[in-house]
This record gives structure tokens, sequence and C-alpha cells, in this order.
């Protein structure tokens, strides 16, 4: 079974964003990954998605990016289809 996974901060409002965005998509059953403090998830985040901020969020095998990236999938219409199966 596919996961969704967020790598995300306590302190990020973005990450908030993406965890609204989720829930407002019907969303609540995906691993919330927080990097505070942990230097080595933080950098196993970055070796995985080539990034370094907050959120990184992973839908399947598929990284998406964060916020912004998600918002844009939402606006495009290609989200849902994304989640159908979660």
């Amino acid at each position: 079974m596919s996961t969704i996974k967020m790598y995300s901060s306590n302190l990020c409002g973005y990450c908030r964003a993406a965890h609204r965005l989720l829930s407002k998509k019907g969303v609540d059953n995906y691993e919330t990954i927080i990097v505070d403090g942990d230097y080595a998830l933080r950098a196993h985040m970055i070796q995985i998605s080539g990034r370094h901020t907050v959120p990184q969020i992973f839908i399947g095998e598929r990284h998406i990016g964060g916020y912004t990236d998600l918002a844009a999938l939402d606006a495009a219409g290609e989200l849902d289809e994304l989640l159908k199966e979660f």
C-alpha cells in the first residue's frame, strides 16, 4: 500500500498549510516526520528530496515538493487523482 509522508517542522507555517490542505481533501492518514533538532533526519530528507526546506511531501514514491507545489497540483486539478487511494 502506498503512503503519504510529510517531512515537517513544528514551527513552519507552510507545514501547517500543507496539513490543512490534505485535511480539506479528506486525507488524515499520513505520516508526519518532524525534523526539528534531528540533524540526521533532516540530512536524510535533503538526500531523498534534493531540498533543504520543509515541508517535503511524498505521495507514494512521488516527491511532490513543498506546500506551494502541493497547492499548485490542487489548483491544476491533479491532486485529487494522486490522493484517490487515500
